[in-house]
């Protein structure tokens, strides 16, 4: 199977890194007398409007909030 990729960055230039790539395509060619599978993506930053915080602060609460659940499970399970 031959794949071909084609990564644009976000000033919709071409890029060979795709570390950097924000969109572009993906092409795998199939075995004879199959259909070639094309692939688009496209990243996307979002800005989540109901969030007072940044993402990344939200994401730290989280894992916060989740390690302190486990720990007390942890805690709860030790004791009995």
């Amino acid at each position: 199977m031959l794949r071909t990729s084609v990564y644009l960055d976000a000033e919709g230039n071409r890029t060979a890194d795709p570390g950097k790539a924000v969109g572009g395509e993906i092409l795998e060619s199939a075995a004879e007398g199959h259909a070639a599978k094309r692939t688009w993506f496209r990243v996307e930053e979002v800005e989540l409007s109901w969030l007072p915080v940044s993402e990344a602060a939200f994401l730290l609460w989280v894992l916060a909030l989740l390690v302190f659940a486990w720990l007390v499970a942890a805690l709860i399970l030790f004791v009995l």
